[in-house]
C-alpha cells in the first residue's frame, strides 16, 4: 500500500530511511531536517546528509529552526500526511506536531527502550560494555523516547567495535526495520506495546570534558571508553612532546595481559598499563595528522617501554 508520509531526519543514519522508503514507492510529500550549517575551512552552509539525499529525489526540502512557531506547524499540517517518519531529527516536536499526522509521528530509536532513552544511545552502550544493542520503530509520544513500540530488532555487539561500526550496523538495520513498520502501518497491523517502567537509562549528550582517557580505570572500561567514542569526538591522552604535552586520540583498543602503573608503556606495541590489567592501542591520531597504526605512531613518536601517557 502507497502511503503519503513526511519524513524528519538529519545525520548519516537517517539517510537508509529515506531511501528504503522511496525505494518502496511511498509518496515523500516533504522532507524536514536541519538547516545548513558553516562547515570546513571556508565555513560554507552545508546542506546535512538527509538534506542532499532528499535534493537527489527531488523531494521538497523544509528547515525550520524550531516547532513552536504556530506557523511552522501549521505547514507540517498541510502536508497532509498519513504519518511521519521520525529519525535522529535534532528537534523537538510539540503535541501539536505529533498530532498533525493522520496517524501520528513513527520514530526510528537505536537502543533497545527503555534502555539509553535520549541523544546518544549508541555511544552509551558501548561505554557502558552492554553486550547488545538494537533499533526500534516507537510511536512518538511528548516524553523523551517514552513512546510504545511496534517493531524492534536487537544486535549483539562486538569485543572490540567501536561507535562508528555500531553506527553503520545499526543504521542498515534501521531502515530495513521502518521499512517494515511503515508496511505494518499502512495496512493496520502494528500492534503497538507500552515500554518497561523497569531498566530506564538515559543516553546524555557526549560532552568534550568526558573524552579524555583515565588509566586508573579498570582495562575493560577504559578499553569501552576508548570504542565508545571512536571516531568521534575521540578518547585521548597526553604524552610528553618537545614543546609540552601533546594530545593524542586513541580510535581503537584491544584488551590484553599485562601489569603496572596507571598509564605506563608495558612494550614496544603500545601495551598500556590501567588500574586493573591492561590494553594495546592500535589506531592513533595526533592533532592536525590522520589515524595511523600503532607502528606508524611509535615511529613518529618515538616513545620507549616505560614512558607514561598522561
Amino acid at each position: 500500500m502507497t502511503l503519503r508520509l513526511v519524513f524528519m531526519g538529519t545525520p548519516d543514519f537517517a539517510a537508509p530511511v529515506l531511501s528504503e522508503l522511496v525505494g518502496q514507492g511511498h509518496e515523500v510529500a516533504a522532507v524536514y531536517t536541519r538547516a545548513p550549517k558553516p562547515a570546513g575551512r571556508g565555513m560554507e552552509l552545508t546542506r546535512s546528509p538527509v538534506h542532499r539525499l532528499a535534493d537527489s529525489f527531488g523531494i521538497p526540502v523544509e528547515t525550520p529552526r524550531t516547532f513552536r512557531d504556530e506557523g511552522v506547524v501549521s505547514r507540517f499540517a498541510e502536508h497532509g500526511a498519513d504519518f511521519a517518519v521520525v529519525v535522529a531529527y535534532g528537534l523537538i516536536l510539540p503535541k501539536a506536531a505529533l498530532e498533525a499526522p493522520e496517524l501520528g509521528c513513527l520514530n526510528c530509536h537505536a537502543s533497545l527502550l527503555p534502555r539509553w532513552r535520549g541523544a546518544a544511545p549508541i555511544q552509551r552502550a558501548i561505554m557502558a560494555g552492554d553486550a547488545e544493542t538494537g533499533v526500534m520503530a516507537m510511536r512518538m509520544e511528548e516524553g523523551l523516547d517514552t513512546g510504545p513500540v511496534g517493531m524492534a530488532e536487537r544486535l549483539a555487539i562486538g569485543a572490540d567495535e567501536t561507535a562508528g561500526e555500531l553506527h553503520d550496523r545499526l543504521s542498515r538495520l534501521g531502515a530495513d526495520l521502518m521499512g517494515r513498520a511503515v508496511a505494518a502501518m499502512g495496512r493496520g497491523g502494528l500492534q503497538f506495546r507500552a515500554q518497561a517502567e523497569e531498566g530506564v537509562t538515559y543516553a546524555a549528550k557526549i560532552e568534550k570534558a568526558e573524552s579524555r582517557i583515565d588509566w586508573a580505570k579498570p582495562a575493560h572500561a577504559v578499553h569501552d571508553h576508548i570504542r565508545g567514542l571512536s571516531p568521534f569526538p575521540g578518547a585521548w591522552f597526553e604524552i610528553e612532546g618537545a614543546r609540552g604535552p601533546e594530545r593524542v586520540k586513541a580510535l581503537r583498543s584491544t584488551r590484553v595481559d599485562g601489569s603496572g602503573a596507571p598509564g605506563e608503556l608495558l612494550d614496544d606495541r603500545l601495551t598500556v598499563a590501567c588500574g586493573e590489567g591492561a590494553l594495546r592501542l592500535l589506531t592513533l591520531q595526533r592533532a592536525g595528522k590522520g589515524p595511523v597504526d600503532a607502528g606508524a605512531f611509535l615511529n613518529g613518536a618515538r616513545l620507549t617501554p616505560g614512558a607514561r601517557l598522561l
